[in-house]
């Protein structure tokens, strides 16, 4: 007798593999699938009739680079998160059931307090590297017509000092853009200490 077995998820691989594979990879998956002929496109042409431009065009970079950045992260950082909320005692839930409180109360009150201090890690880290956007995927991603919208400080340092030659004015830049990003990490975690009871980095 022949068992039934449920289909896997692919889910979870979705979210997870961009994490594990090179940048490379990953803005290669974003040229075929955002391609004139690739499979978003041909929905596309199905409602409009014609393709659309997506790596080509200035105005759809900085959608599709949060976008693709967001996909990149979210299976990292669900890992990060889930490992943290397994920390929560059962009893906690448990009595807040006995007690009468929904699923939105137990996560106001009990999970988001867990998470708490892990999210304001997460959020200082993060503005720290505000002005340190990935050079890789930026500069996989630029093409000779995307160049208004896709050229960054990390992409125009690198042709400034290793094509252009111009090393010390390139070594400025990224000085000045280090020293942001100090600054902007030092506040982050002044203002966040100010308002969660003296906790930061």
């Amino acid at each position: 007798m022949i068992e039934d077995h449920p289909a896997p998820c692919h889910i979870p691989l979705i979210l997870y593999a961009p994490n594990f594979i090179s940048v490379v990879v990953v803005v290669g998956m974003l040229f075929i699938l955002l391609s004139p002929t690739g499979p978003i496109n041909q929905l596309v042409t199905i409602f409009t009739g014609e393709p659309i431009m997506f790596m080509s065009d200035p105005k759809y970079f900085r959608t599709i680079y949060i976008l693709s950045g967001i996909w990149q992260g979210a299976g990292w950082s669900s890992i990060i998160y889930v490992a943290a909320l397994a920390n929560v005692s059962p009893e906690l839930h448990e009595a807040a059931l006995i007690d009468g409180a929904n699923i939105f109360q137990r996560i106001r009150h009990i999970d988001l307090p867990t998470l708490k201090p892990l999210m304001v890690i997460s959020f200082i880290l993060a503005a720290g590297g505000i002005m340190s956007i990935g050079f890789e995927k930026a500069y996989l991603m630029q093409t000779s017509m995307n160049i208004p919208t896709s050229e960054i400080i990390a992409t125009y340092v690198y042709k400034q000092g290793l094509q252009a030659g111009d090393y010390g004015y390139s070594t400025a830049i990224g000085l000045f853009n280090t020293i942001i990003n100090v600054i902007l990490l030092l506040t982050v975690n002044k203002v966040v200490k100010h308002i969660n009871e003296g906790e930061g980095l």
